[in-house]
């Protein structure tokens, strides 16, 4: 463990205008506010946080972050309170040690709920000041590093998982890709133990059946470019345990098969010889296709900049070379923390709010505002922090980086959220392509877009990113909840109509607060959700109303409820088992907790599903509402076994107008074969017009509706 003298000496070495006093008062009370409480391993619980603030001293960070490095624990473990950190420390030391501090009190029913918690709070502190990613980083690290002291395997598992989750993606999007690659191989020994100890042997019997091979090719490598001129640094490593089990499970193969295990990196004095030596490389050695990534052109998202290439050595070996200068190789092993300072000369500026705002860390930001659920939470952050990344430009050149599997809607909404609201459609260097479409690297996107549209529910099948995907569900979840209040208010009126006297204006308040509903719009919805029944609403507006305890039956249905105006999918569903349309004559679905579901009244499969849902169902009678248009019925459609058929019936649709949207051969003969076809049509009238015309065709031989 550190010592006092020895902590500030080594921030004094690279900062001679630290604040000495504000380190050696951390100091102290942190070992006292610790006082005897130990580790797992048995050692003093206050050289945890020393040895937190060591590994920051070695990232050159001021002295608030050490401070709040030495101080992180302090309020979660002991009787420390966020008051008296301020009083002693500063506000800005309190509110870092504040955003590293977790949850760890909250009452939560799931893990999911608290890591949710605890990720929100630290995601919300690191917005608005990067340097509570540092502190809690460099702690986990260190956790990491002591992990194997913890007894329980189920708890060390936990923990490292976390890590891999979360974690190690967190310090890879911001380029401190050393602190990536260890917490990755601790988690790795945690997670796959008879993995990563199957690699690492074999990484070993690599090592004493090549002797100083790596070296040997470094060294050749150093050769080659200084024989043309160009002084460079190489070093060489096999790629580190994780890295080569991702990659077996990538490619389904096995360590024999895996060729390039050995990287190589080559550090030379300028941009201009970056290229240079790529050249020379190539000349040399053949070059494996699709291997070469040229991120000093194109950085990362996190400012990584380097040349990758992979070439065939000798013995047809494959090797990674690295290509990057000294300023390049810093930022790549610490990122962020390689070049930004805290305490600026212009006094005490922080990153984290403004300009200074890592892009990514806003779109976080935006997560967390739309998550709905711990589980959506922790879905959208990984999303947005895993996943190996493409670039696309937008018409003015700009540079938007998205993961793979990405579409227009994800570039849509990296952009601006209110361009990805509106998207209808999009162009790939030029040619108009459907808003499903995957983008390449490299592509040109340009998005297309409408005042009048809104998101649609099949975008959550399309989108990738977590930013897109809590986005549309934000929208939907809005519109579901307005749809649902007008819905909810319609049956309300249903309702109070069939009570035994008409209600005053002033009936719902009381209402409210024997149901426990905080507002009307809350008690609308739960009626359209039938979360509260019809007699608990008639009871709660006019006790007594619904006649329980004489045995009476509470009154029928008044009157139809139109669904005009809300969106199916949305408020309501129609039925998959008999696809009715306007015109149908139509009965509602009630079931707990979910939106009605509209069944045709001769829909085959009603009566036993009536019988089976008995003591949960309740019908409601619905409809359609006057010029309501548009659903998508199923017709069963038998064509003569000959070229064209199925042309024919596709002309017959179109031509009166209507759109086929799914289509499957259902079965075949010698003579004939058998079609069923989803069609968009207006109103059962235009079916009946569409059937009619099919049943016309010599090519047709019946026509159903299934």
């Amino acid at each position: 463990m550190l010592r006092q003298y020895e902590l500030v000496d080594r921030v004094l070495d690279y900062d001679p205008d630290a604040d000495e006093a504000l380190l050696n008062r951390a100091y102290v009370f942190s070992m006292q506010a610790h006082g005897s409480q130990k580790r797992a391993s048995g050692d003093p619980y206050f050289s945890h946080p020393i040895e937190v603030a060591g590994i920051l001293t070695d990232l050159h960070l001021d002295d608030e972050t050490i401070a709040t490095a030495i101080l992180h624990d302090t309020i979660e473990d002991t009787v420390a309170t966020p008051e008296e950190i301020t009083r002693l420390f500063g506000a800005s030391v309190a509110r870092l040690v504040d955003g590293v501090t977790k949850l760890s009190k909250i009452e939560a029913q799931t893990e999911n709920e608290r890591a949710a918690e605890n990720l929100r709070k630290f995601l919300l502190a690191m917005s608005d000041d990067i340097r509570v990613l540092l502190v809690k980083l460099a702690d986990r690290l260190h956790n990491m590093r002591t992990l194997h002291h913890i007894a329980k395997p189920e708890k060390r598992r936990r923990i490292a998982k976390e890590t891999m989750d979360i974690y190690a993606p967190l310090a890879e999007r911001i380029g401190m890709y050393e602190f990536m690659r260890e917490m990755q191989t601790l988690a790795f020994e945690q997670i796959e133990p008879e993995a990563s100890e199957s690699i690492n042997r074999r990484l070993e019997q690599l090592k004493d059946g090549d002797g100083n091979r790596i070296a040997k090719i470094a060294s050749g490598l150093k050769l080659v470019l200084s024989r043309a001129g160009i002084e460079a640094e190489v070093a060489g490593r096999e790629k580190h345990p994780y890295s080569i089990f991702r990659k077996m499970s990538e490619r389904h193969i096995n360590f024999e098969q895996l060729s390039d295990v050995m990287a190589f990196r080559a550090i030379v004095p300028t941009e201009a010889d970056c290229y240079a030596a790529l050249g020379i490389i190539h000349q040399r050695w053949p070059m494996v296709p699709g291997r070469f990534k040229d991120y000093i052109s194109t950085p990362k998202r996190n400012g990584y900049r380097s040349l990758h290439t992979s070439v065939i050595h000798a013995d047809n070996a494959r090797i990674e070379i690295q290509i990057r200068t000294e300023a390049m190789h810093a930022q790549a092993e610490f990122g962020l923390a390689a070049h930004w300072a805290y305490k600026q000369k212009s006094g005490g500026q922080t990153i984290g709010g403004g300009e200074h705002q890592v892009s990514w860390i806003r779109d976080l930001v935006e997560i967390l505002d739309t998550a709905e659920s711990p589980e959506e939470l922790l879905e959208h952050t990984r999303m947005a922090m895993y996943a190996d990344r493409i670039f696309a430009f937008t018409p003015k050149g700009e540079l938007i980086q998205l993961p793979k599997g990405a579409t227009p809607i994800d570039f849509a909404y990296a952009v601006h959220t209110d361009l990805g609201d509106q998207a209808v459609g999009a162009k790939i260097d030029g040619r108009v392509v459907p808003l499903s479409t995957v983008i390449e690297n490299g592509n040109q996107v340009q998005i297309l877009r409408s005042k009048g549209q809104s998101p649609q529910p099949h975008w959550l099948n399309v989108a990738t990113t977590g930013k897109a995907l809590a986005a549309i569900r934000r929208h939907l979840r809005h519109k579901e909840r307005v749809e649902q209040e007008a819905l909810g208010r319609t049956l309300f009126d249903d309702i109070a109509s069939r009570l035994p006297a008409p209600i005053g204006p002033d009936a719902t308040e009381p209402a409210l607060k024997r149901l426990k509903f905080a507002d009307e719009g809350a008690l609308m919805v739960a009626i359209a959700r039938r979360t509260v029944s019809d007699e608990q609403v008639m009871e709660a507006l006019m006790p007594g109303s619904t006649g329980a305890d004489l045995g009476h039956a509470v009154a029928p249905q008044s009157s139809a409820i139109s669904i005009k105006g809300l969106t199916p999918g949305v408020a309501y569903d129609l039925a998959t088992c008999c696809h009715p349309v306007p015109g149908d004559r139509i009965v509602g679905l009630r079931r707990p907790d979910a939106g009605i579901e509209v069944h045709a009244i001769d829909c085959r499969v009603l009566a036993e599903l009536a019988e089976r849902t008995e003591n949960e169902t309740d019908w409601v009678d619905v409809a359609w509402g006057e010029k309501t248009e548009g659903a998508v019925a199923r017709i069963s459609v038998m064509v003569k076994n000959e070229p064209g058929s199925l042309g024919v019936v596709a002309s017959i649709i179109g031509t009166h107008m209507a759109n086929i949207i799914n289509l499957r051969l259902d079965t075949r003969d010698t003579s004939f074969h058998t079609n069923e076809i989803d069609v968009e049509v207006h109103d059962i009238q235009q079916l009946m017009r569409l059937m009619a015309g099919l049943r016309a065709a010599d090519a047709v031989n019946t026509v159903e509706r299934v």
